[in-house]
């Protein structure tokens, strides 16, 4: 079942202190571990269209292209961002509906598990938002539409902020730090999960936690995200938490689709900012979700974005 993809996005995880001050994978051995899982999981993907490596000031990001139909091609692109600790498998169960509507980018976060390197520092929001900026900017699309899960809408969203030049709109699905704080209880559950010396059962159940009882053994992505969780040391800040008066800034058209059912953070209030904040915004809440939704809900996530795009 994939339907546990998002399962660890927007988990604050508890990197134990390396020297190096980028992300990097633990010993040789871990990151074979890790390209062997990633490789497993891409398979469940239709292939590629392209793969790209892109330099930004921050490290190389790896991007893939997927072809949509030709009656859409011509349409605005949709660019995919993953979650904490995962990467572009994640979207392994959402890709063959939104396919039907444009081509597809993902991308594998800077500074996460994954194919992309992280060579200097990420110190700040600021930073965040540069080497994402610089990805875009090396798209040949004038313009894209922007589509994060948890920390991937997050990270959309921090971009929007900074610099919506190329940006036609923003879709988040249960993003974190956006409309609300992580919960308590998120907080807490993750901090044993995240020590890469604990058990592989410890790192599955919190997984299967945040999708609410989802099975995630012999899970490929799920697979792909544990052993990352367990291979990688993050360098990267703590998502600074948007505020409101940064939300009714953004000018941009949002469409924001929250899990009801979200263990990591209270949905209503959630919506409730979101109603209140985003100048050109809509705001969905699906009332059985967890924080999983995009594998959870794919033809429905899949229509709403649909009718969102074709108002713009």
């Amino acid at each position: 079942m994939t339907g546990a993809l998002g399962l660890v996005a927007g988990v604050i995880v508890v990197a134990a202190r390396d020297t190096p001050p980028v992300g990097h994978f633990t010993s040789a051995v871990a990151q074979d571990r890790f390209l062997a899982a990633y490789d497993k999981a891409m398979h469940i993907l239709p292939p590629p269209d392209q793969t790209m490596d892109l330099r930004t000031q921050f490290g190389v990001v790896r991007v893939y292209r997927f072809s949509s139909s030709a009656s859409t091609s011509s349409r605005v692109p949709i660019v995919l961002l993953p979650g904490r600790a995962s990467a572009s498998p994640i979207w392994a169960d959402n890709l063959p509906a939104l396919l039907r509507q444009a081509p597809i980018y993902t991308v594998d976060l800077l500074g996460e598990p994954g194919m992309s390197i992280q060579s200097r520092p990420i110190t700040s929001a600021a930073d965040q938002a540069q080497w994402l900026r610089q990805v875009l900017a090396q798209l040949p699309e004038p313009q894209l539409d922007l589509l994060g899960v948890s920390i991937g809408g997050w990270t959309a969203t921090n971009l929007a902020i900074y610099d919506p030049s190329k940006i036609r709109s923003v879709i988040l699905l249960d993003p974190v730090f956006v409309f609300g704080p992580i919960s308590t209880a998120a907080i807490i559950r993750s901090i044993p999960a995240s020590v890469r010396w604990f058990p592989k059962g410890w790192r599955d159940n919190f997984n299967s936690w945040t999708a609410n009882g989802a099975p995630v053994e012999d899970v490929p992505v799920a697979e792909m995200i544990e052993v990352g969780m367990q291979s990688y040391a993050l360098k990267i800040p703590s998502p600074q938490q948007i505020t409101e008066q940064q939300l009714s800034n953004l000018a941009l058209p949002v469409l924001a689709i929250l899990a009801g059912r979200s263990r990591m953070h209270d949905s209503q209030a959630a919506a409730a900012v979101g109603q209140r904040a985003l100048r050109a915004g809509q705001v969905t809440v699906y009332p059985d979700a967890s924080h999983a939704i995009n594998g959870e809900y794919p033809e429905q996530v899949a229509t709403d974005i649909e009718q969102f795009r074709v108002r713009l």
